[in-house]
């Protein structure tokens, strides 16, 4: 019997140990989507305790814990931070075969050198040791990034933001890349009257342009997306449940915006006329900056009225849902193509159903200009998991080139999340391992590893440009 989580974690096989120790483990890390907040960063955030770098804003482990009973009180309510850790640690031994269990006990590993088991006999030492070393200034956020071999972190920003930490962070001469994704899934918008036209009025602020007509806005926004640019940004994000790929007139259009600029909500079909327009208008601008191209789709978010109400969004009432990608996508993509629009792109599904047809849809656009030009990105929110990633190596490998797939990301909001890409490169080069030890693939550990540390990092940074 394997010990828990020892060197060989998730290594099946001594070809699937080479590869790793050999040629995953030591490639740096770029991490080309998450959600660390940028101000963290600038200020080299240093943290107070565990609770605060560990569960503020965790909504993973905030599912857990309502799953295990633990009142709202100590997840996002009023009790102290000592005590919503201890409820944690309660909840731990419960999350057996949940990749929550082998994440919590690699980041206690990783970053504070704890190989005890997390539960809540062991809750009050752990806690004390890692919030004594959180308030030592090797625990910085920039040290922790610095610990974790991190060479270049995509926030995600809306088009509104001022970008001021990144701009500090640079001026600071950070040494690790901290930069802007454009992310404009409030500005096309168009559910809400009301809330579209506060947003509106940000843009006007955030631009200096007046917003009269749909022109202006057009206007507006192209001002935020080249002030991105000059700030260091060549990737955009867009978290849709789905795209959005109707036939529309520049008339459909200005009469929309009108309409909802008077406080009138739209009908559903002026509404995905809209959100085609503005993605079509987004993707142009990309193409023309020489940008990448994200697009997450297939989340059903704030699905608890009653929780969003009191909570507000991102605290866990997320989950998958069952939209009909293909056809759409495949024209988005199509239409741009036809007009020599189409930017490098990324795509991610979180209905594990669709894995095949992204994997398929990929290959569609690949026309030879770039390598690798349209990605499917890795198992997404709810799938970056063993079984998920898994799932989405084999069909990749199965339907494309994963030889020239760009790797991990962390999607993540916490400081302590890089063991994931660990995590990744140890399932990539298990199915390696495996596939030799069978005979399905030759032994040529040196040919495999260089194709492992491209896709942990090489191609990363070339398709980037970094």
């Amino acid at each position: 019997m394997k010990a828990f989580l020892n060197e060989h974690f998730l290594l099946n096989n001594s070809i699937a140990q080479t590869l790793y120790h050999n040629y995953a483990k030591q490639m740096p890390v770029i991490d080309y989507h998450c959600h660390l907040p940028p101000a963290a960063i600038a200020q080299d955030l240093q943290f107070e305790n565990l609770t605060q770098i560990w569960l503020y804003g965790d909504h993973y482990k905030w599912r857990a814990m309502r799953a295990n009973g633990v009142d709202e009180s100590y997840i996002t309510g009023s009790k102290s931070d000592k005590e919503k850790f201890v409820k944690w640690a309660q909840t731990v031994p419960f999350t057996l075969r949940n990749p929550l269990y082998h994440w919590t006990h690699l980041e206690l590993q990783r970053y504070f050198g704890i190989d005890t088991i997390l539960n809540a006999a062991s809750a009050e030492d752990i806690y004390e040791k890692c919030s004594n070393l959180l308030r030592t200034p090797e625990y910085s956020v920039r040290n922790l990034l610095r610990k974790m071999n991190v060479k270049v972190v995509c926030t995600t920003d809306d088009p509104a933001d001022s970008l001021e930490h990144h701009q500090k962070i640079k001026a600071d001469g950070f040494e690790i890349k901290i930069l802007p994704a454009f992310r404009p899934d409030t500005a096309m918008n168009v559910d809400d009257a009301a809330g579209f036209n506060n947003y509106v009025a940000l843009i006007e602020k955030a631009s200096g342009i007046t917003v009269h007509s749909f022109g202006d806005y057009c206007k507006a926004l192209k001002q935020r997306h080249n002030y991105f640019a000059e700030n260091g940004c060549v990737v955009s994000d867009h978290g849709l449940e789905e795209i959005y790929a109707e036939d529309f007139t520049d008339a459909d259009i200005v009469k929309a915006f009108d309409k909802i600029r008077a406080g009138n909500a739209l009908t559903l079909a002026e509404n995905r006329q809209f959100k085609s327009a503005m993605l079509l208008l987004f993707a142009e601008w990309d193409s023309e900056k020489g940008w990448i191209q994200q697009f997450h789709l297939g989340a059903i978010r704030n699905n608890n009225s009653r929780a969003m109400k009191i909570l507000g969004a991102d605290t866990g009432w997320d989950s998958i849902g069952n939209f009909n990608h293909g056809k759409p996508l495949s024209k988005f993509l199509n239409k741009l193509d036809i007009e020599n629009k189409l930017a490098k792109t990324i795509l991610y599904n979180l209905n594990p159903a669709d894995n095949e047809l992204m994997a398929t849809m990929i290959g569609n656009f690949n026309d030879g200009s770039v390598s690798g030009k349209i990605q499917w990105g890795s198992g997404w929110w709810f799938l970056d998991q063993k079984d998920g990633m898994t799932r989405q190596i084999n069909a990749l490998s199965n339907l494309g080139l994963l030889s020239k797939f760009v790797g991990m990301l962390t999607d993540s909001r916490s400081f302590l999340s890089y063991p994931r890409h660990e995590y990744f490169r140890r399932l990539l080069c298990n199915i390696f391992g495996e596939d030799i030890e069978n005979g399905e693939l030759p032994n040529d550990i040196e040919w495999t590893g260089k194709v492992i540390q491209d896709i942990c990092y090489n191609n990363a940074k070339q398709y980037f440009n970094w």
